[in-house]
């Protein structure tokens, strides 16, 4: 409220209570005058005539355009310039112009009358400008299982791992996007892969044992980002096989991913606290003595009793309640070796030779191949057990071979790949070892006499003489 309405609300009662306008002043403490100046502009105006007018040249600068557009070009410019030293810089321009140099906080004034938003597209990128300022639309699926997000994010806590070493693992989740009930979940060890992605796809697709966790079935819709398992064949190839739409967020364009953007920070501020081993700042707060095993038994059960079950904030209800509305049935996959095949079974094509498939550096046999040998297959393996494979012949399932030399044990894509290189390192060493041995008959041939240069003295500066000298 103005200075000039607040004294005259004190004026104005003395005044409707026959008072004198001299003794209504005094009361107000104001002069005579100005009581009288009031009083007929609230006569002729009202309420509105007692405010403070405005100047109608204060929006107007005296300076020229060309100057003003100077300085807000400077502002704008890359990289970001102190207010100061613009001010300095269009002194100096101003001065060589004759033009009137501008006070500082003339400078600051129209820099700050800049428009927020053109200044950060203009200084910070487009990026920033995209968080900051564009218009979002906020979607939720009409429908569960309409749409599903995945993605992936380090969690803050450190683990043991089989060798003993600390770890910092992955997580990979499934959301549905109109309930937020999370579907299924993996931790791992290391980058995510499209294996990851698809273990944790199976697990959201399948029908849980735990009868607190009913989210399943198969999506239309499957939201991710442009990580590489995201946009890896193996995933396009099941995702077409299931008949889920796969959708892939714009690059660097993080708005559509914060309903599990949330979930991830709801974990970690909230159950890893709690855990030894957690991280802050990229440093345990207490030692790491969790297993891999020992941390998924804790996530589980905190995600099916407590962020599954509780009222979500967005919603008003439980992620259970919402997902279950008023009872539907999902669309679900034939059989759980069906779901195998499209989503954790890798595909690579093979040829049937006369003892069997070779693959992976391993032999795969079957009485079913006799037929095929010379023909073209399809191998489908897991890669958590190479035991046995899947052959199929122009998409026709034809067997399970298995390889007779681990047929009583679970090979690993990862141990193979591990014995590989342990190979190649014994190897490796060897070749050291005998290149070894030819130096040493080699270091007995006599050297190469040299005639090395007398070494160069340091220190005094070599004189030159001339025949003009004495």
């Amino acid at each position: 409220m103005d200075e000039a309405m607040r004294r005259f609300a004190v004026l104005r009662p003395h005044l409707e209570e026959g008072v004198s306008l001299v003794a209504a002043a005094r009361a107000a403490g104001v002069a005579v005058r100005t009581a009288q100046r009031w009083l007929s502009r609230y006569r002729a105006d009202g309420l509105d005539g007692l405010r403070r007018q405005s100047r109608s040249d204060q929006s107007r600068r005296k300076l020229p355009d060309a100057l003003v557009a100077l300085i807000e070009g400077l502002a704008l410019r890359k990289p970001r310039v102190p207010c100061a030293a613009i001010h300095r810089r269009i002194a100096a321009i101003a001065e060589a112009r004759d033009w009137a140099v501008p006070s500082y906080s003339t400078v600051h004034s129209i820099i700050r009358a800049l428009d927020p938003a053109m200044v950060t597209l203009a200084l910070d990128g487009a990026a920033a400008y995209r968080d900051r300022f564009e218009l979002i639309h906020r979607h939720r699926a009409s429908a569960p299982n309409a749409l599903w997000q995945a993605d992936h994010t380090m969690l803050d806590i450190l683990i043991r791992d089989a060798n003993g070493s600390a770890v910092r693992p992955w997580l990979t989740a499934i959301m549905d996007d109109h309930s937020r009930a999370i579907a299924g979940y993996l931790v791992f060890p290391g980058a995510p892969s499209a294996l990851q992605t698809s273990l944790a796809l199976r697990q959201a697709i399948w029908r849980k044992q735990n009868p607190d966790w009913p989210i399943c079935g198969i999506p239309e819709v499957l939201y991710v980002d442009h990580g590489s398992d995201f946009t890896s064949g193996h995933l396009d190839q099941a995702a077409a096989a299931l008949r889920i739409r796969l959708i892939h967020s714009a690059v660097a364009r993080p708005q559509g991913r914060g309903k599990i953007e949330r979930f991830f920070g709801t974990l970690n501020t909230e159950l890893l606290p709690e855990l030894p081993g957690h991280v802050v700042g990229g440093k345990p707060v207490t030692h790491p003595r969790l297993s891999l095993s020992d941390l998924d038994a804790v996530i589980g059960p905190w995600i099916t009793g407590i962020y599954n079950a509780r009222s979500h904030s967005a919603t008003g209800v439980s992620p259970v309640t919402s997902w279950r509305a008023d009872g539907w049935l999902p669309q679900m996959p034939d059989s759980l070796e069906d779901l195998d095949l499209l989503l954790v079974m890798v595909a690579k094509p093979r040829m049937v030779r006369r003892d069997g498939v070779h693959f992976e550096g391993l032999r795969f046999v079957s009485p079913i191949l006799a037929p095929y040998v010379g023909e073209s297959v399809t191998v489908r393996y897991d890669p958590r057990d190479l035991g046995e494979v899947g052959v199929f012949h122009k998409n026709r399932f034809l067997c399970r071979a298995i390889s007779p030399e681990h047929a009583h044990e679970t090979v690993t894509l990862k141990e193979i790949q591990t014995a590989r290189a342990a190979h190649r390192r014994a190897l490796r060493q060897q070749i050291n070892e005998r290149v070894s041995v030819v130096a040493e008959y080699l270091s007995d041939r006599p050297p190469r006499e040299k005639t090395d240069p007398a070494p160069r003295q340091r220190g005094a500066p070599k004189l030159r003489t001339y025949r003009t000298d004495d």
